[in-house]
This record gives structure tokens, C-alpha cells and sequence, in this order.
């Protein structure tokens, strides 16, 4: 499985970006997607998590209310929306897919794919 992130760049704070996932397997759509981010100096931490059927969805506090998950399984893509970012959101986006099939995982742990990483840059 290859998971390659897009989508990142420079913003100001306050703006939005959109990440997209495309990932070369025949079984994306079994497996719960999600976007963890690492900021410089900091451990990889969990931003939002999507099930394989799309009907589910969670998020970590600090990006709630803020940033939305989806997928689109006949593309095998996954997309995380980001908007009204801030200075602290900078950091390199990873997508992510879970190891086992149907598993609704927040930590890094519980993933065995790894996208390159996409970096997200936001001025204040």
C-alpha cells in the first residue's frame, strides 16, 4: 500500500487548506483513514480519524469544529478540510491507514501505512 499526501503550503492564519490522500490498493475502502501532524520538536499526534464506510468520524479537541474529514472510497482518496487555521496548526500532515480492517484507531500505533507527509505553514 503507497499513501501519497498533497495539498499543503503557506497560509495566514485564519485561512484554509485542503489535504488529499490517494492510496494505491484494491481494499481502501475496508480500513478506517486517518490525519495525524507532527510539529517541529513535538511527538506525531492524532487530527481526525474517518471509518471505511465514511459514516464515521472523530476528531481531536483541537482541531474540532475546525477542520473536516471525508473520503471518496471509488477514488480511494481521503481529504481533510482545514479552515480558520492557526500559528499552532503548522506542522507536516501525515495520512494514515489502519492496520486492521473496520478498527477505529486514534493512535499511531494502531496505523501500519504511512503517507510522505505534506507541510502545513501558518503565518500569524
Amino acid at each position: 500500500v503507497q499513501l501519497q499526501a498533497s495539498g499543503g503550503g503557506l497560509v495566514q492564519a485564519g485561512g484554509s487548506l485542503r489535504l488529499s490522500c490517494e492510496a494505491s490498493t484494491h481494499t481502501f475502502a475496508q480500513y478506517t483513514m486517518a490525519w495525524f501532524r507532527q510539529a517541529p520538536g513535538k511527538e506525531r499526534e492524532f487530527v481526525a480519524l474517518i471509518s471505511w464506510t465514511g459514516s464515521s468520524t472523530y476528531y481531536s479537541d483541537s482541531v474540532k469544529g475546525r477542520f473536516a474529514i471525508s473520503r471518496d472510497n471509488s477514488e480511494n482518496k481521503v481529504y481533510l478540510q482545514m479552515n480558520k487555521l492557526r500559528p499552532e496548526d503548522t506542522a507536516v500532515y501525515y495520512c494514515a491507514q489502519a492496520s486492521s480492517p473496520q478498527a477505529i484507531a486514534v493512535r499511531d500505533s494502531q496505523y501500519n501505512y504511512w503517507g510522505q507527509g505534506t507541510q502545513v505553514t501558518v503565518s500569524s
